[in-house]
């Protein structure tokens, strides 16, 4: 992950973009990557990543942090998603007492892996749910971490569902200020 610009565009009359109600929409590198995100988030890049919070930090109790690469040209069907969230889980330092099973699924041409884990926050002495997926489709792959405190599960569970539903990777945008080719 190199530098990020963002750009805010005014967008054309008869543009293509939609969103889930209440969201703004996210994109980088012209379509690599793209879902959708509550409107009143505030987005930060940072040196690894896009983080989205939902508040401006230090007053924020969940954060998404977002980013990709772009694979070299080979099928990479044979590496399976579930082992890359294991091999990363492993290299998880924090006072991690639960994982959760890691969920598999795909979306059209979307191999999605992910999995919850548990922790209390040393500096908070709250505890603190981490969830971690990977994502990948033609020669993009996408690692999405979302943390949030436990007993805001439920409402951080509804943003996670829309981000992984909303999740599109590799499609080319032309013309941002029309949106995706509908076809």
């Amino acid at each position: 992950m190199a530098e990020w610009d963002r750009e805010d565009l005014e967008l054309r009359a008869n543009h293509a973009w939609t969103s889930a109600p209440g969201c703004r929409i996210f994109v980088a590198d012209k379509g690599a990557i793209r879902f959708d995100f509550p409107q009143d988030w505030v987005v930060i890049p940072d040196s690894d990543s896009i983080k989205f919070y939902d508040k401006q930090p230090p007053d924020d109790d969940c954060v998404l942090a977002v980013s990709y690469m772009q694979l070299p040209p080979i099928d990479w069907e044979g590496l399976s998603l579930a082992s890359l969230v294991e091999v990363a889980n492993n290299g998880d330092e924090r006072p991690i007492y639960d994982f959760g099973p890691i969920k598999e699924f795909r979306k059209g041409a979307m191999a999605i892996a992910w999995r919850e884990m548990s922790f209390v926050d040393p500096t908070a002495n709250r505890e603190t749910r981490s969830r971690l997926c990977i994502a990948r489709e033609r020669q993009i792959q996408a690692l999405i971490t979302f943390e949030f405190w436990a007993d805001d599960a439920e409402s951080s569970g509804h943003v996670w569902d829309t981000v992984l539903e909303t999740l599109q990777l590799g499609d080319t945008i032309a013309d941002p200020t029309k949106g995706p080719v509908v076809s």
